[in-house]
């Protein structure tokens, strides 16, 4: 069963609801930063959430508590380039222990994983969408509470088909 998402909604199975995408929408991603939700069927690589935040997860996904020396880096002149990365880190990463709610829960996709190309993006996620659903810089966004719903029924053969 995939995940699909299409324009600002996320369905599965039977269940539709809205989401945050990137600010210039659905496409071919061409490059690291163009806000970009890139068109394709990716795998989910596994989960990424904070302990604190999140008492009895029911999954069956790999998962991976967030601590807070965890970053993604999104700088192409590394090797690390979208990778998990420890911080202290000289390159530009993005921090996943965040202040505010949005990387309490992550689905790392595998876009530009098996090769990485240098420049063609980095970190596509599924993580919590910010109040007011706005545009993400190239993820997708969903409630906490729908995210917790759908969670439990994803697999990890289960697929995210975005069109």
């Amino acid at each position: 069963m995939h995940i699909i998402i299409k324009k600002k909604y996320l369905t599965f199975n039977n269940y539709r609801i809205k989401c945050a995408i990137g600010k210039r929408g659905i496409g071919k991603k061409k490059k690291e930063g163009d806000l970009i939700t890139p068109i394709g069927l990716f795998k989910i690589r596994f989960l990424l959430y904070r302990k604190d935040r999140n008492i009895r997860l029911i999954t069956n996904l790999k998962k991976y508590v967030i601590k807070r020396n965890m970053g993604w880096c999104d700088d192409p002149k590394t090797k690390k380039y979208n990778k998990l990365i420890t911080t202290p880190f000289k390159y530009s990463y993005e921090k996943l222990y965040k202040k505010e709610n949005i990387y309490d829960l992550i689905l790392v996709l595998n876009y530009n994983m098996n090769p990485v190309k240098k420049n063609r993006g980095s970190a596509i996620f599924i993580h919590i969408a910010k109040n007011n659903y706005s545009n993400t810089a190239g993820c997708i966004a969903i409630k906490k509470n729908h995210f917790l719903k759908i969670l439990k029924d994803i697999k990890s053969d289960t697929s995210v088909k975005i069109v």
